[in-house]
């Protein structure tokens, strides 16, 4: 655990001494990595023998959940998005 929080910070301490440079690349490398991880995450998953034959009753409490995590993150994100918009349009009509 300790190994983690000392990767994060030392992260954020370079972080912290580039900030000034342009690091356009950075994105790239990122979405990569992420990719990467996904496909381990995978192969694990896949050479687990108690995931694959419970994959069926899994499966169905993932979707319940994905779509529980799909449908409110969407409504969050629309209410965030029309609390912060409003008073912006509420300003322009009030401007009129």
């Amino acid at each position: 655990m300790f190994i983690i929080i000392g990767i994060m910070l030392s992260g954020m301490l370079l972080g912290f001494l580039i900030r000034n440079k342009r690091l356009t690349w950075i994105h790239k490398v990122i979405t990569s990595l992420i990719w990467l991880l996904l496909f381990l995450l995978g192969i694990d998953v896949g050479s687990n023998e108690t995931i694959i034959k419970g994959l069926y009753s899994i499966g169905f409490e993932a979707l319940i959940i994905t779509l529980g995590a799909v449908v409110g993150s969407t409504l969050l994100a629309w209410a965030l998005w029309y609390f912060i918009n409003e008073p912006l349009t509420k300003k322009v009509r009030d401007e009129r």
